[in-house]
Parts: C-alpha cells; structure tokens; sequence
C-alpha cells in the first residue's frame, strides 16, 4: 500500500518551517500525488530563550517533542537540523534519511566589520554555542562572547539594535532564510570546525513504518550521510552534545572520506585536534577512532573539568 499521506512534525520556528517546506517540496518531487501537512511544535528550547540551553536539557530539547508526536502517531516524519539530533535516538524510531548538505560553515554577521580579525579589542561577539565560543577565544582573547539565543530573525534584530557588535550563525540558515546578503564573511574550518551534522537535515521516523522508510528514501544523500555518520560517531564515543565544546567535520574526497575533530577547555587556550582518513563504508569506526585519538590527547579529562563547570 502507497502512503497517499503524511504529517511532518517540526519546530514553529521559521527557520524549522522553512526546512519542513523543503522537504515537502522535496517529497512532492518525487511523488506527485501526495499530500503533507504539518504539525507545528513550540518545542520547551523554544520557549525558555532566558537560559542556556545546558541548563534546561541542551539541544535535545528542540527534537524531544517532535519525537514524542512520531511515537504516539500524531505526525509520520520529523525533520531536524542534524547538529542539534541527540546522538541516542528513543526506541522505536530510526533516522534514515540525511538529505543533501548546505554551507556546512559558521557566518560571520556584523553591520560594522567584515571578519573577526577587523573587530577592535573590547568587541562583542553574540553567541550561545559553546563550540564557537571556544574556538574564537583561541582565536581572540581580547573580545567579549555573550550569551545570544532565539531564531535567527531574532538574532538579527538584535545585532541591528546595537547589542552585538557582531554574532555568529550557522551559515547554512542564513542561506535557507534568503538571508545571504547578511553573511559578511565564513570561518574557515580551521578557524571555526562546525558542528557534528552542520548543515544537514535529517528526516526521523518510527523504525517499523515500511511505507514512510520507503517514500522517504530518494531523499537520502549518501556522502552527506557518511560524513555526518562519521560525526555523529565521534561525539558519540566522546559523549558530546551541546554541553561540550566538541566538533566534527568530515569531506568526501577522490572516494576517500576525511574526518577532523576538536575537543577545547573552557577558554580556547588548549585545543586538541585529530584526524583520519578512511573508505566511506567505515564512516562510523574512523569516528570511533578520531574520537580515541583525542582521548588519548587528553580529552577526557578536558570535557570532565568542563561538566564540572
């Protein structure tokens, strides 16, 4: 039997609606005669803006829910930005679908400097992510992080009203979000490694619906999906989530796969760093082997004296 169909959970953001719309588009590509609708979640990450996300839950928060409506049947799908997929998933429900990666970079947003090297000392950078925030102390010593959540609309008015100098995005938001021409400039990889899964979207379902595996499947990307395999491996066998300051990024190349990862203390001044080459097929042991490389560096004891912040 054709699923003729389906209900996609996702956050009430508008960038998470935009990436739902995406994928419907997506979907309908490929099956013209189905229908999809949309269950909207104002999910509790969404709701507490006042607090760090660590304190709350962490990111875990922002997919929680959505999972809650695939396993009581309210919704069929739920499609998540992949950085912010725990890296255990509930019983019962499966991921198997990594569409296509965007602009897997960090942004740089500023109305006054085009990079962080212009920004004089005493600047502020407005961030809440953790991973960020250490890398760019490593970078700058002399500027002021502070806390920013929200949407991305959100964010940016908040630039514009002078609280920031500067802040920092996932470029690949601002790209879905036509909002391009905000993007004053990229850090590199070496400047900034991204996120495990940074921008990709992920498709979840439950693990014994056939139908939807199967009407989902076209929109798999198979090197996306090695690549942030690889990631997810490594933050797995580190215990990684948005707690810590850990980032992994992996490139398909001449059918080789390359992983690099990153372990930081708390203000940027010791960075370990590790990486591995391997076949695509191994994508999820070269993660496990990355992120060993790094304990054996040390950071174990690093991401213990960070929890214990």
């Amino acid at each position: 039997m054709t699923k003729r169909h389906l209900v996609i959970a996702t956050r009430e953001s508008p960038l998470a609606l935009c990436q739902a719309e995406i994928i419907k588009a997506m979907l309908i590509s490929h099956h013209p005669h189905l229908s999809v609708d949309f269950l909207g979640i104002t999910t509790q990450a969404d709701k507490r803006l006042d607090v760090k996300l660590i304190e709350i839950g962490g990111k875990g928060l922002f997919v929680k829910e959505l999972e809650e409506a695939l396993l009581d049947g309210r919704a069929d799908i739920a499609v998540h930005s992949m950085k912010d997929v725990p890296m255990g998933l509930p019983d019962g429900l499966v991921l198997p679908v990594i569409g296509k990666r965007e602009e897997p970079r960090d942004a740089f947003v500023s109305n006054q400097y085009e990079s962080i090297a212009e920004m004089p000392r005493g600047s502020s950078i407005g961030t809440s992510s953790l991973r960020r925030q250490t890398q760019l102390l490593a970078l700058r010593q002399d500027i002021e992080l502070r806390m920013l959540r929200g949407n991305i609309n959100t964010r940016l008015k908040r630039l514009d009203a002078g609280d920031y100098d500067a802040i920092i995005l996932a470029a690949a938001g601002l790209k879905r979000m036509d909002f391009d021409a905000r993007i004053r400039s990229y850090l590199s990889v070496d400047q900034s490694l991204p996120a495990a899964g940074q921008g990709a979207l992920g498709i979840e379902c439950r693990q014994d619906d056939e139908h939807t595996i199967a009407l989902i499947a076209p929109l798999n990307d198979p090197v996306t999906n090695a690549c942030v395999t690889a990631e997810r491996a490594l933050c797995r066998r580190l215990g990684g989530g948005c707690s810590v300051p850990v980032a992994a990024y992996a490139q398909i190349q001449h059918e080789k796969l390359h992983l690099r990862g990153l372990v930081a203390n708390h203000d940027g001044t010791r960075i370990l760093r590790a990486h591995l080459t391997g076949t695509p097929d191994h994508a999820d042991s070269i993660g496990t082997r990355v992120a060993e490389e790094l304990i054996q560096q040390g950071a174990e004891k690093i991401l213990r004296e960070f929890n214990a912040i």
